[in-house]
Parts: structure tokens; sequence; C-alpha cells
């Protein structure tokens, strides 16, 4: 299956560090929604390019927790864990996000070299759209340091990049 993706990252927002990412999938919303929500699909897009999962545990409802395993091209591992806040099946997913280690202990960026003033936790918020067959997906990660904005934005991207065409 041939995908084109189209994507707006917005700068500016109202909190500095807020990075907002509008992304349109050429894939049904189901097909975006499982690749958030159940760890097989997870596995196949979580990390930017070069990266792999390969452990995701997720509890898909409010309350639920989530851990995942990012694995660098240098086999460098970072492990990030959250509860999920809210859980509209194929309309709204927000989750906090905090650095782990394996058992999802919470762990300070600073302990895997991350430069800036990491909070202990950040916000994610997902909405999802049907858009005649694709997939319209408006993302906010909030709490993300200045000095990394930049390289975040460009992991998100990648990692969507990666979603797209993993998830058919």
């Amino acid at each position: 299956m041939t995908t084109k993706t189209k994507q707006n990252v917005q700068k500016g927002s109202s909190v500095s560090n807020d990075i907002l990412i509008n992304k349109v999938f050429n894939l049904p919303l189901n097909a975006v929604w499982l690749a958030w929500t159940e760890p097989e699909h997870l596995k196949k897009w979580w990390g930017p390019k070069g990266f792999t999962c390969p452990s995701s545990q997720i509890e898909a409802k409010v309350g639920g927790k989530y851990l995942n395993c990012m694995r660098g091209p240098d086999g460098k591992e970072y492990w990030s864990t959250g509860e999920v806040k809210e859980f509209i099946p194929e309309r709204k997913l927000v989750i906090t996000d905090s650095f782990a280690d394996e058992k999802g202990n919470i762990r300070s960026a600073s302990d895997y070299g991350m430069p800036g003033n990491w909070p202990k936790e950040l916000l994610i918020t997902v909405y999802f759209e049907e858009a005649d067959g694709a997939t319209k997906m408006k993302l906010r990660h909030q709490g993300v340091p200045g000095e990394v904005r930049e390289d975040c934005i460009k992991s998100w991207n990648e990692s969507f990049d990666k979603l797209e065409s993993n998830i058919a």
C-alpha cells in the first residue's frame, strides 16, 4: 500500500515547551488507534529512525499503565512509563510520560544523559479523527525542555513515518 503523509508542525504555542504536531495518515482510523494502544502494533513504530522497540506493555484503559523501551542503534535502551488519564476509543488518548527503568520505576532524564531541565512527568494528548478513509491526528506533548524541543519534534516525525510505513 502506498501512503502519503501530510504534516504541519506548529512551532509556536502558549507554552514554550509544548510540542504540537498535526499529521494526516493515509490509513484507516482503527489502524492508527491500534498503533497507539496495542503493544504488538506500537513495537513496529515507537522510536525515531534507527531505533527499535523491543518491549511494550500497555493497559489500554483509564488508570492503566504502560512501559515501553526504545533501543538505539548503539544498543542503549531508553525506558518510559506513564498512566492513561483519558481513553476515548478512536477519539482521544491522554497519557503521562516519564523516563523509567525496565521495571517501570520513574527515573530522571539525566540518568539517560538527556540535556535540559526535564520535569518528572510530561503529558501527551493525542486526538484522532476519521477523514475520508484517512486519519487526522493531533499530538500535544507538554513539558519538553526548550533545548531538546527541535530534536523531539524530529523524533516524533520520524516515529510517525515508521508508523505509516509499518502499519497496514
